[in-house]
This record gives C-alpha cells, sequence and structure tokens, in this order.
C-alpha cells in the first residue's frame, strides 16, 4: 500500500455503506437527542419561571450537575452503569432494539437539556420587563402572555445560543462510540481497520463532521435572518 488514495475508501461500494450507514444513526441520535434536549430544556424554563420555590434550586442543580461533568463521563454512566442495574427484561428489549443509541439520545439530551434551558432562560430575561405589563393590560392570563408575547421574543433572542448549542450536540454525537453506537465515528474506525488508510479514512470522516457542522449553521443562520424584528420592518 503506497500514497494517498481516496478513491481506495470512496470507491469501495462496502466501505461507502457503511459510511451511510454511520451518518443516518448520527442524525437518528442528534434529532432524537436534540428533542429530548428542547422539550426538557422547555420544562426545566418553566419550573424556573414557576411561583414554587423548589423550582430554582431544583433546576440550578440540574444545570450545575450537567455542565460540570463531562459528557462522555456521563454517557459512560448510562450505558455502563444505569444499563446494568436495569431489570433483565427490560435490559434484554433495549439490547434488542440498540441500546447503544438510544443510551447515547438519553445522556447526550439530558445533557444539553442544561444548556438549552439556560440560552432559554437567558433570551426570556432579555425581554422588556414592560412587555409582561402590556400583555396583561391587553387581557392576557400569566400563562397567555408567556405563551403568546414572551416566549416568541425570549426564543428569538436566544437563537444564537441555541444554534451554537445545536452544532456542539452534533459534534458530541460522536461520543456515543465509547458505548458502542455504529455512527459515523463508529463507522471511520472500522473502515480504518479494514483498510489500513487511516489517512483517508479520517479524511472523509473530518469533511463529513465539518459539511454537516455548517450545514446545521447555516439553517440556524437563516431562521435568526427570518425572526429578525429589523428585517421584518424593512420587509
Amino acid at each position: 500500500m503506497s500514497g494517498f488514495d481516496l478513491s481506495a475508501i470512496l470507491g469501495n461500494p462496502e466501505y461507502t455503506a457503511m459510511l451511510l450507514h454511520g451518518i443516518e444513526m448520527t442524525f437518528i441520535i442528534y434529532a432524537g437527542s436534540w428533542s429530548m434536549a428542547m422539550a426538557l430544556a422547555l420544562l426545566l424554563l418553566a419550573l424556573r419561571l414557576s411561583p414554587f420555590r423548589f423550582g430554582d434550586p431544583l433546576v440550578a442543580a440540574y444545570v450545575s450537575y450537567h455542565r460540570n461533568v463531562p459528557t462522555l463521563v456521563q454517557l459512560m454512566l448510562w450505558y455502563f452503569g444505569i444499563f446494568t442495574l436495569m431489570p433483565s427484561g427490560v435490559a434484554t428489549w433495549l439490547a434488542v432494539h440498540n441500546a447503544e443509541a438510544i443510551f447515547a439520545v438519553i445522556g447526550l439530551g439530558l445533557c444539553q437539556a442544561a444548556y438549552f434551558s439556560e440560552d432559554l432562560r437567558s433570551g426570556v430575561r432579555s425581554v422588556s420587563p414592560g412587555q409582561m405589563q402590556a400583555a396583561r393590560a391587553l387581557g392576557h392570563g400569566y400563562v397567555s402572555a408567556m405563551r403568546f408575547v414572551i416566549m416568541p421574543q425570549g426564543v428569538r433572542n436566544a437563537l444564537p445560543p441555541l444554534i451554537n448549542h445545536s452544532v456542539s450536540l452534533f459534534k458530541n454525537s460522536s461520543l456515543a462510540v465509547v458505548i458502542g453506537a455504529s455512527e459515523l465515528t463508529h463507522a471511520v474506525k472500522e473502515i480504518e481497520n479494514l483498510s489500513f488508510r487511516t489517512f483517508e479514512i479520517y479524511l472523509v470522516g473530518t469533511v463529513l463532521y465539518l459539511f454537516f457542522s455548517l450545514v446545521i449553521m447555516s439553517i440556524g443562520a437563516y431562521l435568526s435572518m427570518r425572526t429578525d424584528p429589523a428585517r421584518s420592518a424593512r420587509a
């Protein structure tokens, strides 16, 4: 084997199929964990904004844990720790239904929810208090004012950090390789073991991650532009 030969990777149907499967699993893990993180982040935000005293310290503890423990450690805790403590019937069902991907979604989703909730909280706090007063003066209740007046503005204000953390979540999906999830990084490692074309396959993997990260950033930039009030006023 001599020289740089990218066709040895891209021209091999078996390797191409492995890469495509890895990309598919990466986006399954990404979409699942992103959806879970956003849903949980909204719940955490609601708890933090609620009048109940236990809400704020409870959410603060959750955020502190997930922001200060490495994501890799959290994934390993779920798969190598919590998974082994589950009843045998549940563990068997999970093993049959791709437990590695399921726990990757759970671990990444729970972790990313902490970041999303803080992004949304900052966005809501940046909305002028006068907006709530105006909404209440127009007859909105607290929930209605939050739903139709405060939250739309808060989410729009939070879009830049949400986009950044969404890209980070996509990149962190590669950590699922440590628990055996057959995502893109796993496919790259398998192809490297089979082909011994280390530079070529890692170059392909790098380009794929860069491409998809840029696509996510572009979608985020488009959404930010579409929700820009200054742009809407000019239109």
